[in-house]
């Protein structure tokens, strides 16, 4: 049956009274004055001033102040979230004192003022350049610039040993150089002990900072300049000449040793070897003597009549060898000799060689060649001659 139908129940749309209308502007209305509420304003929609809207306007005053506290509290626990990269650490800390150290990523930690934290780069080298002038060991004055390049190793110790960890790291750099340049000439230190001295110097700032606990890590250390000052230049040019000229004589005399000793080696190994040449010859001469006045003995022994009147006539031709007087034995003859005595010398003189001649000095006689001694046959033979000259 339809709902419509006369006498029977009604459309009941149509004659039921409009609540949900009215249910819906109540809570518009309370919402209106929620809203008025939160935002501070007075709560007279719709002309109500009884004591149930009053009651309603502080329940939703209350409403709108915890609203604000719990949003105040969630923006204040969204300043504790942080991001640590990954070449940084996070150190946190609570009330001031150390908690933790962060590795990278997404993290949290309670708000200020509870906790706090401090990012710390620990793989980015940054560096600093220092000029300052010193004294050498030789009391000289020399300005250096030093560049030091250095990493934040351990943040928790770059974050709470030292206070200010840069400035103390520029001083015992600093006092680092001092200390090495102040033991080392100036000649080493503007010539070939550069990478001596940033050595030393590195090694002395890294040892400093470590008895500090400063959490920093030296990376390299370099010496940018090394220049004397403009007040000692003239000074300075005149004793890099004096030691140029210092290099350069030390040359010239090794160039004059590599000269002269192998000269004087080869003439003490000539004059060696002259003396041993000599000391052979004078052996073999003595070894040839003894030998002639050992066969001269074994003359003597068989004839010594002859033997004498052969060495007297050998003496006489040794003394008067060297003169130019001839003796002709002309007794028993009344015959003219023709004596060609230029020729008789001349001839003497070519007996000798030309090294015996300019041995023998010209005041001493010339010794003739050693003779095999004569036998009996030879004896007799100039025997009858000289009896027939004599006839």
């Amino acid at each position: 049956m339809a709902w419509n139908e006369p006498g029977r129940n009604r459309n009941p749309w149509g004659n039921r009274p409009n609540r949900e209308a009215s249910d819906l502007d109540e809570a518009l209305r309370n919402l209106q004055r929620k809203l008025s509420a939160l935002f501070g304003r007075g709560g007279g929609g719709g002309g109500s001033s009884d004591g149930g809207g009053a009651g309603g306007n502080a329940a939703m005053r209350g409403f709108g102040f915890a609203t604000v506290i719990l949003v105040l509290l969630a923006v204040w626990g969204l300043t504790g979230v942080y991001v640590v990269d990954a070449a940084e650490r996070a150190v946190v800390t609570r009330f001031g004192r150390y908690v933790r150290t962060t590795e990278p990523g997404l993290s949290w930690h309670l708000p200020w003022p509870i906790e706090a934290r401090q990012i710390v780069n620990i793989a980015a080298v940054e560096s600093f350049s220092d000029q300052t002038r010193m004294l050498t060991s030789d009391e000289n004055l020399v300005d250096i610039n030093i560049a030091v390049q250095y990493r934040r190793a351990e943040p928790v110790q770059y974050a709470f040993n030292v206070r200010e960890p840069v400035a103390t790291l520029g001083q015992v750099s600093e006092s680092a150089i001092r200390e090495v340049v102040g033991r080392s000439t100036l000649e080493f230190v503007l010539e070939a002990g550069r990478q001596e001295i940033t050595a030393k110097t590195k090694e002395l700032i890294q040892r400093t900072l470590d008895s500090y606990k400063t959490g920093i890590e030296v990376t390299t250390v370099n010496l940018q300049g090394v220049n004397v000052p403009e007040q000692v230049q003239a000074s300075q040019r005149d004793a890099i000449k004096a030691r140029e000229d210092k290099e350069r004589l030390a040359l010239e005399a090794q160039a004059y040793s590599n000269d002269i000793l192998p000269k004087a080696k080869g003439s003490a190994a000539r004059q060696l070897e002259d003396a041993m040449a000599y000391k052979a010859r004078l052996v073999a001469d003595a070894q040839g003597e003894a030998a002639r006045f050992d066969k001269l003995l074994d003359s003597y022994q068989r004839a010594p009549a002859v033997t004498r009147q052969r060495l007297y006539y050998e003496t006489l031709e040794e003394v008067f060898g060297s003169t130019n007087k001839v003796i002709v034995d002309t007794k028993g003859t009344g015959n003219m000799l023709y004596l060609p005595l230029d020729k008789l010398t001349e001839g003497r003189l070519r007996t000798l060689t030309p090294d015996e001649q300019r041995q023998v000095p010209a005041t001493q006689p010339q010794r003739a060649a050693p003779q095999e001694p004569p036998t009996a046959a030879t004896v007799e033979t100039q025997r009858e001659t000289r009896e027939r000259g004599t006839r």
